[in-house]
């Protein structure tokens, strides 16, 4: 019986698995596509503006116009109370192109123009160098145009500031123009400021409609006016048979008194500060 052969087979030496030719990346298209990715990444995320308070122009007339004109202001609703009382519509129709006046007068003395920050400055031509054609001055805005479109801003926004002011309990079907006239009223005092200062900057009316904008005499009287319309409306309802509580004259007496009082802490107690 012949025995097995003891001679093994030699196993195989295990095969390497076969390994796929790595594909050439060109540096420039990859560093393309990462900030491709990133720009993405930074448009996917909310953009928030942090808006810093307005300062008041650093010169003697601005120093001096930024407290004479509340008291101005103050002044005229003073003088003019006994006929708003007597006549509201007729007493509003011929204060507020007054009042327009004054605010134009302290947004043109005191306040920035809306895009000055980014304004280039004049530059001084050096020696022996002509100078370009147009370009001469500053490119900054110009104070008076700006001051138009902020007028014509304040007029557009009063029909809305009408529609508000009927939702929170103003008559609807009686005293129109008394609450049309009311709304000129609060729009001239506590918008057209902010309009001269931030245009029509979507994201800088953001922060200030979610109120938290820094206090400064613009948005300070934006938050006394509001405060002090909606509490010189408490007045109304009571039963105490007086003149001056008929529409809308406690609700103006609380728009100028809260303005002037908001505008003026605004630019000192609490200037830079937050809600």
């Amino acid at each position: 019986m012949p025995f097995p052969s003891t001679t093994s087979t030699p196993t195989p030496p295990p095969q390497r698995p076969a390994t796929l030719p790595m594909p050439l990346v060109d540096p420039v298209t990859m560093s393309s596509t990462i900030s491709k990715g990133t720009a993405a990444q930074a448009q996917a995320s909310p953009q928030t503006t942090r808006l810093a308070p307005v300062q008041i122009t650093q010169t003697p007339v601005a120093q001096s116009a930024r407290h004479a004109l509340p008291t101005l202001l103050a002044g005229l609703f003073v003088v003019r109370f006994r006929a708003l009382v007597a006549d509201p519509v007729s007493a509003m129709s011929t204060t507020l192109p007054l009042a327009a006046a004054l605010q134009v007068a302290y947004a043109v003395v005191c306040l920035p123009v809306a895009g000055s920050q980014g304004a280039k400055a004049a530059r001084k031509p050096r020696p022996g160098e002509k100078k370009r054609a147009g370009n001469d001055g500053a490119t900054g805005p110009n104070a008076i145009v700006t001051s138009l479109l902020s007028l014509i801003l304040t007029l557009l926004v009063t029909p809305c500031l009408y529609v508000v002011m009927v939702l929170f309990g103003a008559p609807f079907l009686t005293h129109r123009a008394h609450t049309l006239l009311c709304a000129a009223h609060l729009a001239v005092l506590a918008l057209f400021p902010l309009f001269y200062v931030h245009g029509v900057d979507g994201s800088a009316w953001a922060v200030v409609g979610g109120f938290s904008a820094p206090f400064d005499e613009t948005f300070g009287g934006l938050v006394g006016g509001l405060v002090g319309a909606w509490l010189g409306a408490v007045p109304i309802p009571l039963d105490w048979d007086r003149e001056w509580q008929k529409w809308p004259v406690t609700i103006m007496c609380g728009l100028y008194g809260g303005y002037v009082l908001g505008r003026v802490l605004g630019g000192s107690l609490g200037w830079g500060k937050r809600f």
